[in-house]
């Protein structure tokens, strides 16, 4: 089969790859339909994470062609969207709502769903049975649920994003727009989102934003206060994963607020007076790419 490997930074190639089977008796391959570049990829494209032959891709839908002998919750021939990370979802931390963090947690990112078809390992607990064959036109909005939809969704969660609540949002991505989105379906009555591209930003209104700010860094931090009487956000989401985008969360939160990052980051420093001094402001790390 053909698939995506990336053999160094910058160098991307598509070439055949050895076709998948079953391995263990939870294991199921699928033949992919769609899947796309994250934008946790640009990180070793870039040169910041090392890249040494690696297979690519982990945001994916598909169809089933076989399955193990275990497999119980799937057909050949189901159509199904695919979690970024394996998880059996029955274990403890998977039952808390961790999947990520399960005790069988592999990132599929090592398995390479840049490709024609893939072995996912747990598909019981990975993938998910669409109700019927969906139409071409619905797929994209499918895949997004694969990563994006879901990682928006917990930094929302992870901020205690709710009823009367207001909420920040840093960074104006994918992962971004679906906090708002989230934030938006979670009761939020004021929704910032913080984004400097027109595009994004109507999108961003589309999703339930109800104020735009452009401002960056502490200018970014001021405006946030001023939108709210001085205090902060309720809420805050950080999706970007710099160490600039992290310290403005952590300005934009008010005393007793709560913080869900989701950005993935490399090298970020968080300087522990900072949360002190914000009155012990919560932060909840992503279970999330």
């Amino acid at each position: 089969m053909r698939g995506v490997v990336m053999y160094t930074a910058g160098d991307v190639r598509v070439e055949e790859r050895d076709d998948p089977t079953i391995i263990e008796p939870t294991d199921a391959v699928i033949r992919l339909t769609a899947t796309c570049i994250c934008g946790s990829d640009l990180w070793p494209f870039r040169g910041v994470e090392p890249a040494d032959h690696s297979v690519m891709g982990h945001e994916y839908v598909g169809v089933v062609e076989e399955i193990g002998s275990e497999v119980t919750t799937m057909n050949p021939g189901d159509f199904v969207v695919g979690s970024f990370v394996i998880s059996d979802n029955t274990c403890e931390i998977c039952r808390a709502g961790f999947q990520s963090k399960c005790v069988h947690a592999e990132f599929v990112a090592q398995i390479g769903t840049q490709a024609e078809k893939a072995r996912i390992p747990f598909a019981d607990g990975t993938l998910v049975v669409t109700p019927g064959q969906p139409d071409e036109d619905l797929i994209p909005s499918l895949l997004a649920a694969s990563d994006v939809l879901g990682t928006g969704w917990f930094a929302a969660e992870a901020a205690q994003a709710g009823a009367g609540k207001t909420v920040a949002v840093v960074g104006d991505g994918a992962v971004g727009l679906m906090a708002i989105l989230a934030a938006k379906q979670l009761g939020a009555e004021r929704i910032i989102a913080m984004s400097r591209h027109p595009e994004r930003q109507k999108l961003a209104l589309y999703y339930g934003a109800t104020d735009i700010v452009e401002e960056r860094g502490d200018e970014g931090v001021a405006k946030i206060k001023e939108l709210t009487g001085g205090l902060g956000a309720h809420s805050v989401v950080e999706a970007v994963g710099t160490q600039e985008s992290f310290m403005q969360a952590v300005g934009a939160t008010r005393g007793g607020g709560h913080l869900g990052y989701v950005g993935v980051n490399y090298d970020v420093k968080i300087p522990g007076i900072e949360l002190f001094t914000r009155r012990w402001m919560s932060a909840a790390p992503s279970r999330s790419c």
